[in-house]
């Protein structure tokens, strides 16, 4: 099994290095590090964690490092988005899911108002399962996700109109 120390040592490679992005499996432990904006950053943690909120404006000004090539036309739409409707990015790499376990109802839905502090979802990263927190209130518009997808860290992952 791979230790802190090992991790921290792979983090200062990428640092270091040219590369961008290490996928690293050992058996049941998987790790990514992805370097953003010229450092490498390693992923938080935290069983709760609020949702970063952006504008689309905002949006569009990033390095866009970690967008992925099929979120192109999301950037396009999000152009054409009214100002009230507001996206809830993925605050780190993971697996997306909608609901606490297989047989449970999801956390939300479109349609469902939502209030600041509210959890949106999970994402599960090295074996924790991290609650995602809404840090508005409004209406889920659409719901960008699939239930057991992969996300990048900062992909959108609702769109929120904004009460």
């Amino acid at each position: 099994l791979m230790d802190i120390k090992n991790i921290k040592e792979l983090v200062k490679l990428v640092e270091k290095s040219d590369i961008h992005e290490l996928d690293i499996q050992e058996k049941e432990l998987q790790i990514r590090i992805v370097k953003n904006s010229g450092a490498a950053q390693a992923v938080s943690q935290i069983q709760h964690i609020p949702s970063p909120v952006q504008q689309p404006a905002a949006m569009m000004s990033g390095s866009g490092q970690s967008m992925q090539a099929n979120n192109v036309s999301d950037e396009n739409v999000s152009d054409k988005r009214p100002d009230n409707i507001i996206e809830i990015p993925s605050p780190m790499v993971g697996t997306f899911y909608r609901t606490p376990a297989p047989d449970a109802a999801p956390y939300v839905k479109e349609g469902d108002t939502i209030s600041s502090g509210q959890i949106l979802c999970i994402i599960e990263a090295m074996k924790l399962m991290n609650e995602i927190e809404a840090e508005i209130s409004g209406k889920i518009v659409k719901i960008l996700v699939e239930n057991g997808e992969p996300v990048e860290y900062n992909q959108a992952l609702f769109l929120v109109e904004k009460s």
